[in-house]
């Protein structure tokens, strides 16, 4: 559904939403569209709650609901973020807070987090005048939850699976002609999920991106390995595709990157997981729920993949791949330890959606405590994000010369 300069009605009726999250945002201010948000308000009334976005130019929106957890989201094209950090925090009304950030290449997403059953009454895209830009603007209001199940259509279906996602290829030795191990890296989140928040107001997303590029450069310096980065930009990306890219680039070893927070700022340390369907700890199975939301908390309608999953989890009987990614995680705490501080019981496990490429070695690395302030202000410095990269890339040698003995004997 696209939107001009007049009013219009939104077909699906009505939209649920329940507050999640804290507020997020990113600065976009460098990306490369034309079109940019300059600013937001979010206005409250005896008729209901307003949302308006400024925009530098006029723009095509789709507006659609959905549910567990409930929320109004809004699709626009790939535009630059130049709203002023203090405006990120607007909310009144039925909106407790809203996050936004690339949904996708040519897709930018605004998600609005209510605290009740709403109705959009109306979205209307309006033109320059009285002072103001381009304005974007939603009114909703509370309605009962009957009143929604009746209405409720849901947002637009997924694309279908071959579109997105060659099939998955065979269990086979990776390493390339020219002798380089194949390595996948993945930063966690990015784009319209941006993971936990540092006390400093930096986004996991930030430093997991930082760290990522750091570890290919010190891993490609080394001439021995082709690395592969499932983000290279502030993007979203699913989870079941972070997965399918480490099988189709035939990878060996798969090493997610993310950061923890915590309800105390005393703890620190950082912590290597493995994939476990029964986690080891009740720590790692609430750090792994969190971490499975990800495709939920940023609006992604994962309807057409459950054939595919399926066929993953029914591959987990793969022991092999379990046992290798044990024994890179091992490694992994014996260089961390010596190089850093480790979070006791530091080798855990849990049920990761993003470690369960059932021919890969996968582990994710949790550098480090973003709740706590000098651990945050180091992950923020870019000669300790290089020293831990540098543990990682030893674990890595150590990992991979095991193997090559092993292959040689």
């Amino acid at each position: 559904m696209q939107l001009s300069r007049k009013m219009c009605r939104i077909p699906w009726g009505k939209v649920m939403a329940a507050g999640l999250g804290l507020v997020l945002g990113l600065d976009l201010s460098g990306a490369v569209a034309e079109t940019a948000a300059t600013g937001v308000r979010v206005l409250t009334g005896a008729m209901g709650t307003r949302f308006v976005l400024d925009l530098s130019d006029e723009v095509s929106f789709k507006v659609y609901t959905m549910r567990d957890p409930y929320r109004v989201v809004v699709d626009l094209p790939e535009l630059a973020w130049k709203v002023a950090p203090a405006a990120t925090s607007a909310h009144g009304g039925v909106i407790e807070r809203f996050r936004f950030g690339l949904f996708k290449p040519g897709t930018f997403r605004v998600v609005l987090d209510v605290n009740a059953p709403v109705a959009v009454h109306s979205a209307v895209a309006l033109s320059p005048r009285d002072g103001f830009l381009h304005r974007l603007v939603l009114d909703l209001s509370p309605i009962s939850k009957s009143e929604f199940d009746r209405t409720y259509v849901g947002p637009p279906p997924p694309e279908p699976v071959a579109a997105r996602t060659s099939a998955p290829p065979p269990a086979e030795a990776a390493k390339r002609i020219d002798g380089r191990h194949v390595v996948v890296v993945d930063p966690g989140h990015g784009g319209v999920d941006p993971g936990t928040t540092g006390i400093s107001g930096i986004y996991e997303k930030e430093l997991t991106l930082a760290a990522a590029k750091e570890l290919k450069r010190q891993l490609e310096a080394s001439g021995r390995y082709q690395v592969i980065l499932t983000r290279d930009k502030d993007v979203f990306l699913p989870l079941h595709e972070r997965v399918q890219i480490a099988r189709n680039a035939r990878a060996e070893l798969f090493i997610s990157l993310h950061a923890d927070s915590i309800g105390s700022d005393s703890i620190v340390g950082s912590s290597v997981y493995t994939l476990s369907e029964k986690a080891s700890d009740a720590q790692a199975a609430a750090l792994a729920a969190d971490e499975n939301k990800a495709d939920t908390i940023a609006g992604a309608n994962l309807d057409g993949y459950s054939g595919e999953v399926a066929d993953i989890l029914i591959d987990l009987a793969q022991r092999e791949t379990k046992n290798d990614s044990a024994k890179y995680a091992h490694e992994l705490v014996q260089e961390l330890d010596r190089s850093g501080r480790m979070l006791e019981h530091a080798s855990r496990s849990a049920g990761f959606a993003v470690l369960k490429a059932p021919d890969v070695p996968s582990v994710l690395l949790e550098m480090g405590y973003l709740s706590n302030p000098q651990e945050e202000r180091e992950l923020r410095d870019p000669a300790y994000r290089a020293k831990l990269m540098t543990a990682v890339k030893r674990a890595v040698d150590i990992y991979f010369a095991a193997l090559d003995r092993m292959t040689k004997s």
